[in-house]
């Protein structure tokens, strides 16, 4: 349908007293319109700085995005005005926060919360701006929006108050959702509900959306397209069909053996497996591959260089050894 955003060699680092982390380290990624890109990987790998980077809400100092492009619609955002680039967001760019109790603010009503962007926006007056957040919590299956728009953050339940940061986010109609984590912490019917409510938002009002999750199962329902990011990097890329029939990175082998499965592991007796370790610190990252201590198929070249991205068949990328 055409390229929405394409983010090129996009770094952004936090500089602290034990040295500089590269949370986001050259980091390439395309999203077409209509399309969802899924965005996984372990916690600490950079899925959230790398949103907040997108939306520059990299708080300065420690952080800053270092090197890149980040092209919406053709125009680069890394080089807009702070006036330029707050137009945009939340109008043409939004963000669904991973943690909505601490998202919203506790002294405000939910009404006046939505509110802020539509009037800001879109310029409306108050009464025209409360109607439409009366309908944009009406779209997101929220039970008597008329009255839920008096209330405080604190009477809602954790799968409501996801609805809700979901309404703030479309409420303005925009072109690109970003959506961190927005089944984290929730059941599982709830979750289902959410992604059920993510892909019909998309087909209905046309946005495209990049997701951020490290729950493969949300990936397969709702994404058409997947980066594995990992230590800052993306060390996997290509279409959902693909990473579930053919995984290639060990990392991402390791992220599905992972999943439960019905058939697999329940009545025979066998352990769920596991990948060894946890995401080496980014203040002292390894020599080379930076998964080379989780690895099982770790070779002398692994710890001498740092495999490059590589497009092993076509739309399928990998950052590993084993492929050259």
């Amino acid at each position: 349908m055409g390229m929405l955003l394409e983010i090129n060699n996009l770094s952004t680092h936090f500089e602290t007293e034990y040295g500089i982390i590269k949370a986001v380290d050259d980091v390439d990624l395309a999203v077409d319109k209509g399309d969802t890109l899924g965005v996984v990987g372990e916690s600490g790998c950079g899925k959230t700085v790398l949103a907040l980077s997108i939306m520059r809400l990299i708080p300065s100092p420690p952080g800053r995005i270092v090197s890149g492009n980040v092209f919406f619609e053709g125009i680069d955002l890394l080089n807009l005005d702070t006036e330029k680039m707050r137009s945009i967001r939340g109008k043409d760019i939004s963000m669904v926060f991973q943690e909505p109790m601490t998202s919203l603010n506790p002294v405000l009503r939910i009404g006046d919360q939505i509110t802020e962007s539509i009037r800001l926006h879109q310029g409306l007056g108050s009464k025209e701006a409360m109607n439409r957040a009366i309908e944009a919590l009406r779209l997101v299956g929220m039970p008597s929006p008329e009255r839920i728009v008096r209330n405080y953050p604190h009477q809602m339940s954790g799968g409501m108050r996801q609805r809700i940061m979901i309404a703030m986010a479309l409420c303005c109609n925009p072109r690109l959702m970003l959506a961190d984590e927005p089944t984290t912490a929730l059941d599982v019917t709830i979750q289902a509900q959410i992604i059920d409510l993510i892909n019909r938002l998309k087909e209905n009002v046309g946005t495209s959306v990049i997701l951020i999750t490290h729950d493969l199962g949300v990936i397969a329902e709702a994404a058409q397209f997947v980066a594995v990011m990992y230590t800052g990097k993306i060390v996997e890329y290509t279409s959902a069909s693909n990473l579930f029939s053919t995984p290639l990175h060990p990392y991402t082998v390791g992220l599905m053996e992972s999943i439960p499965r019905i058939d697999g592991i329940s009545g025979q007796g066998e352990h769920l497996k596991v990948i060894p370790g946890v995401v080496p610190s980014l203040y002292d990252l390894p020599k080379g591959c930076s998964f080379q201590d989780r690895c099982s198929h770790t070779m002398e070249m692994c710890r001498e260089a740092e495999p490059q991205l590589k497009e092993k068949s076509f739309g399928h990328k990998v950052r590993c050894w084993l492929y050259g």
